[in-house]
């Protein structure tokens, strides 16, 4: 009868530890998702803030600088619920005006476009990449947490259920061209 209570006690011990573990890796899990939201925040917060300067500097024809400024303004004061929108309308204002290589090499040309011209091209090229590792990170969450052992035993307390960052990064052919 001993040896029941002692091997019944070794197992629950097993469990409870099988479980711990299994919460503390979906907190780390959730713990990587917020940092890479946080990258992503700043990565398009400089696409952003980059774009709005260019569009102010008067290196562009009047039209491109409207409606490039307005995306970049849009992009960054939009609430989050419109922000995966304003980000995508962004990405295709910066096409819209990025589509002629003529005008990347315009930029160029002006003084200080050289710099303003590869700051735009490296957050362009950063932003797919930082919404890529957020998107993983939330993959990964979102697996974990459809196990029934998660959500019998409640292991994701009352974390909110991770959503990826959906939105339109494709980024201008001209400057990618350029750059590679």
């Amino acid at each position: 009868m001993t040896a029941t209570l002692i091997w019944i006690l070794v197992v629950l011990v097993a469990i409870g530890l099988y479980l711990s573990w299994t919460a503390g890796r979906l907190d780390r899990l959730h713990a990587r998702i917020d940092a890479a939201r946080a990258a992503l925040d700043a990565q398009l917060l400089r696409r952003a803030s980059v774009a709005q300067e260019l569009a102010t500097a008067g290196v562009l024809d009047p039209a491109a600088s409207i409606v490039l400024y307005e995306a970049a303004h849009a992009a960054r004061q939009s609430e989050e619920e419109q922000r995966e929108v304003a980000e995508s309308e962004l990405s295709q204002a910066l096409r819209a005006v990025f589509e002629d290589a003529r005008q990347v090499e315009a930029v160029r040309e002006a003084p200080g476009g050289e710099e303003a011209a590869r700051e735009l091209t490296e957050a362009v090229r950063k932003v797919p990449m930082a919404r890529r590792f957020h998107n993983d990170a939330v993959g990964a969450a979102r697996r974990l947490r459809e196990h029934r052992k998660v959500r019998w035993f409640r292991l994701a307390g009352h974390a909110p259920f991770p959503l990826a960052f959906e939105m339109d990064d494709e980024p201008p052919a001209a400057l990618v061209d350029r750059a590679a």
